[in-house]
C-alpha cells in the first residue's frame, strides 16, 4: 500500500497540517493539548518462511486524544484495518516466503490533553456504547467466584457510582505490584481470585477492576496503550525517548452521571513499589484520590480489545493488543521482549 493511500487516517498532507482544525473543534484551549510523536521500526527479516505482522495504533478517544496522522515506509506490503468488534485500528504486513526485506516503518502523531471526570449529566447517549461492556470474555467471567466477590465488596450499596468507588479502592487495598510478571500480565481474573494471589501488573491488576465492575452491573474496559512522556506525578509513571517496554494499559467505567470515567488503580500500586512509599504515604494518598477520574496523558491509548481475534486468518485469540504480534509458521513473537522481536518503539514531543 502506498503511503498516499495509508494517510486515508490522516486529514491532510503534509503530517501536523491537521492539528488546528482538529483541536480547534474539541473544547478548551490549544494550550491545553500536547502533540507527540510515535515511530515504530520493525525488522521481522531474519524470519524464516511466510508471516504476517500486526501493530496496535492510537485511535481516536473521548475530548481527550486526537490522532493527527499516520504514515507507512512505502515499501512496506501494509494495510490498516479494524477489528469488528472493539474497532482497534491495526496495521498489518504480510510476507511471502521469499521476501527477503520484511522491514516495516510507521509513524504516527497524537495529541493529547489530561483527562478530568465531565461534570455531571445524563449521558444517555453513551449507553449503546457501554452495554458492550458489560459482557463476560475468555480471561474476565462474571460467574463463579468473580460474581461472588464483586457483590461481596458492593453489598448494601445501591449507587452505580459508588459501588465503581467502592471496587476501586478494594483493588487498591488488595493487590500489589509484581516486578515478576512478564510484560504487562494477562489478566486473568478468575486465576487472580481462586489462588488468592492478586499480583501483577497493569494488565491484572486492571483487568481486576473492569472484571469485578461488568459482574456488579457496571459497564467497564481496559485502554490499552504506551507511555509517551515522563510524569509530573512520579517518575515510574511516566517514559520518554525509547518506549518500546512502556506499555501501559488503563481502565474506566460508565456512570450515568458522567460518562466514561478514567481510573488506574494499577498505577497507584506501581507508584507504591518503585518509589518506595507505603500505601498510607500522604503522597500516595493524594494519588489514589486522584486517579479515581483522572488520567495523566502523558500516555497514549490504542484500543479497548479484549480476548479478541486479530484480522486475518489467525486461528487464536489474544488477551489484548498492546505489543506488536507476528507470526511466521510456529514461531509466535507477542513483542513483550524487543530485542527478539527485533522492534522499535519511540516518542518525542512536537513543539
Amino acid at each position: 500500500m502506498k503511503r498516499r493511500d495509508f494517510l486515508r487516517l490522516a486529514a491532510t498532507t503534509p503530517l501536523l497540517t491537521a492539528a488546528p482544525r482538529v483541536l480547534a473543534e474539541t473544547s478548551g484551549t490549544a494550550s491545553d493539548w500536547r502533540t507527540f510523536e510515535l515511530t515504530y521500526a520493525v525488522d521481522l527479516s531474519k524470519q524464516q518462511g511466510a508471516g504476517r505482522l500486526w501493530l496496535p495504533l492510537p485511535q481516536q478517544a473521548g475530548d481527550y486524544q486526537r490522532v493527527l496522522s499516520v504514515a507507512c515506509n512505502d515499501e512496506a506490503q501494509a494495510a490498516l484495518q479494524w477489528d469488528a468488534t472493539y474497532q482497534a485500528p491495526i496495521l498489518t504486513a504480510a510476507w511471502d516466503v521469499n521476501d527477503s526485506h520484511r522491514v516495516v516503518n510507521v509513524t504516527t502523531r497524537v495529541a493529547t490533553r489530561d483527562r478530568h471526570m465531565a461534570a455531571a449529566a445524563r449521558r444517555l447517549h453513551d449507553m449503546d456504547e457501554a452495554a458492550l461492556y458489560l459482557k463476560p470474555t475468555e480471561h474476565m467471567p462474571q460467574d463463579g467466584i468473580v460474581h461472588d466477590t464483586a457483590h461481596k465488596i458492593v453489598k448494601g450499596l445501591r449507587d452505580p457510582d459508588a459501588k465503581a468507588r467502592a471496587i476501586y479502592e478494594w483493588v487498591v487495598d488488595n493487590t500489589f505490584r509484581d516486578p515478576k510478571v512478564r510484560g504487562c500480565g494477562l489478566g486473568n481474573i478468575k486465576f487472580m481470585l481462586e489462588s488468592g494471589d492478586l499480583g501483577g501488573r497493569c494488565a491484572d491488576i486492571n483487568s481486576l477492576f473492569v472484571g469485578l465492575a461488568r459482574a456488579a452491573g457496571i459497564p467497564a474496559r481496559e485502554f490499552y496503550g504506551v507511555r509517551v512522556a515522563d510524569s509530573t506525578q512520579f517518575k515510574s509513571l511516566g517514559k520518554s525517548g525509547d518506549i518500546a517496554k512502556a506499555q501501559h494499559c488503563r481502565a474506566e467505567f460508565f456512570s450515568a452521571r458522567h460518562g466514561w470515567v478514567a481510573v488506574d488503580p494499577a498505577d497507584v500500586r506501581k507508584a507504591v513499589l518503585e518509589e518506595k512509599l507505603a500505601l498510607s504515604d500522604p503522597k500516595i494518598v493524594a494519588l489514589r484520590k486522584r486517579l479515581f477520574g483522572y488520567w495523566e496523558m502523558n500516555w497514549v491509548g490504542f484500543n479497548y480489545g479484549r480476548d479478541f481475534a486479530l484480522p486475518g486468518d489467525l486461528k487464536v485469540s489474544l488477551p489484548y493488543l498492546m505489543y506488536p504480534y507476528a507470526e511466521f509458521g510456529e514461531t509466535k513473537l507477542d513483542g513483550r521482549d524487543p530485542a527478539d522481536f527485533q522492534f522499535k518503539l519511540s516518542s518525542r514531543r512536537l513543539a
